[in-house]
């Protein structure tokens, strides 16, 4: 067996009815020129025939109930893995949109994974106009992160376009990383020094972890020091109780047209993505007349996993930023968020790497006590919304022929958080994925379009009026907006 890391299991902790903790990634594929009908019937029979499943996808809980999620969480191996129950084939009703997928997908998020089994599943959903596919799968946030999520759907396909046969994403092997020992390599003098390097590491993080708390302390006491702290965003519409029934919509651009903003302004990527986000909720809470007098804050999710780390498991920290939704004027609410991100920035960077995880348990701990003692959604938040940016694979990639168009990124919501904004780029796009509670947040999906009339606005802005007026990025961008 193998035991789960604290940040791992507290998922499964604050896992319940109303808030199922799985994230899930849909994936949008073109079938084969000259295609026969039964191409995605052969393929979902390939991927059930298949044998020999790989880690993660055959690990599952060695105690299921509660009890044992709480107490003693851990992974052991399924020898017996049932593919007809995990692997799925759905249909559209002809000819299938955006919306009837949306709403497919919705519903599909909505349900728990059966924690008596591996924590996954993967549908494959045919009926999508214009000779397209889905593949939606879904997986407990305990075994995944969103960067590790990507790389595990990511190695099972191809730049080959005329690659057939190929394996299902549970049966590729994550390659060994250099370096890396096997268990039989393992001593007890090793394990005894370990132990005794790991204790030397606590005692000489521990001031800069004080510092760093000190530092959030004084920042929510002083907000001119421009350091955004966890709980001093208002209570919102965003900020209640929620319901287990999820709504997903997408939106999705051409990556250039962001970048050209960020360069012009000064700016980085994800300050233009949290001034889109942030637009668009205040403008869907102005038309509410619920808007806060206060900004809107943001737990931003950062990557720490090194680059050729193929591992699975939750590796992230957070910083929190402003989304400046009580600024009026568009640049003045984009300088604020850069502003505020740079802070963020600064103070996550005054850490060094190996303080990073005691300090993301130190910064979500009153989140993660929020959910367990029931007050979620009953007090201030620890932030207001989770917004983060995943980087994805930037070529064309192809699974038994068929063109991968866009992968969208499906995310979990709970109490006190009843939106969840996660994007993803893919081959010169960036991809927005809107997971949102079905009845606390009703016509969530006005979000998705309101980002695009927020990048339109703001090249109106920063951009000369005949480069925008002749922008064929802008022109020709593919809009997608699945609604349920």
């Amino acid at each position: 067996m193998k035991r789960l890391g604290t940040l791992d299991a507290s998922w499964l902790a604050v896992e319940s009815e109303d808030t199922p903790m799985h994230v899930g990634n849909l994936q949008i594929f073109s079938l084969p020129e000259g295609a026969p009908d039964t191409f995605l019937r052969d393929m979902v029979n390939r991927m059930k025939e298949t044998g020999d499943v790989a880690p993660p996808w055959n690990s599952k809980l060695a105690y299921s109930g509660l009890l044992g999620r709480l107490v003693a969480p851990a992974w052991k191996t399924d020898k017996d893995i049932d593919l007809d129950y995990h692997v799925r084939h759905s249909a559209l009703p002809k000819p299938g949109g955006e919306r009837e997928l949306g709403i497919l997908v919705s519903r599909l998020h909505s349900n728990p994974l059966d924690f008596s089994r591996p924590l996954w599943e993967c549908h494959v959903i045919e009926g999508l106009e214009n000779n397209r596919f889905g593949l939606y799968t879904k997986m407990h946030h305990s075994m995944i992160d969103g960067v590790s999520g990507v790389r595990l759907m990511q190695r099972v396909l191809t730049t080959d376009p005329h690659k057939t046969n190929m394996q299902p994403p549970w049966c590729v092997r994550p390659e060994r990383r250099r370096g890396s020992k096997t268990d039989k390599e393992a001593t007890l003098p090793a394990a005894f020094s370990q132990a005794r390097s790991a204790l030397k590491l606590q005692a000489d993080l521990a001031p800069r972890l004080w510092q760093a708390m000190n530092r959030l302390v004084h920042s929510a006491r002083h907000p001119e020091d421009g350091l955004t702290a966890p709980f001093t965003g208002p209570v919102s519409t965003l900020n209640h109780r929620v319901t287990g029934q999820r709504r997903f919509a997408t939106q999705h651009y051409q990556l250039d047209r962001l970048k050209e903003l960020a360069h012009v302004s000064g700016g980085s990527l994800n300050d233009i993505v949290l001034y889109l986000c942030g637009t668009a909720l205040r403008r869907f809470l102005l038309e509410q007349d619920n808007l806060p007098d206060t900004p809107l804050t943001s737990g931003i999710p950062v990557n720490i996993r090194p680059a050729d780390d193929e591992g699975t498991g939750t590796q992230i920290s957070f910083m929190i930023a402003s989304l400046a939704t009580d600024t009026d004027d568009p640049l003045a609410r984009l300088q604020a968020i850069k502003q505020s991100t740079r802070r963020a920035k600064e103070h996550l960077q005054k850490l060094p790497k190996s303080a990073l995880n005691q300090y993301t348990m130190l910064l979500m701990s009153p989140y993660i006590l929020q959910l367990m003692s029931g007050l979620g959604g009953r007090m201030r938040p620890v932030f207001n919304v989770t917004i983060s940016n995943v980087p994805g694979p930037q070529r064309t990639l192809y699974y038994e022929g068929a063109k991968l168009e866009a992968m969208y990124p499906v995310s979990l919501i709970a109490h006190g958080g009843a939106l969840n904004i996660t994007c993803l780029s893919y081959a010169g796009s960036l991809n927005f994925g809107f997971t949102g509670c079905r009845d606390t947040l009703p016509s969530m999906q006005k979000l998705a379009v309101y980002t695009g009339e927020a990048l339109d606005e703001l090249e109106s802005l920063l951009l000369p009026a005949n480069q925008t007026a002749d922008n064929p990025a802008k022109t020709s961008r593919k809009k997608v907006n699945a609604k349920a």
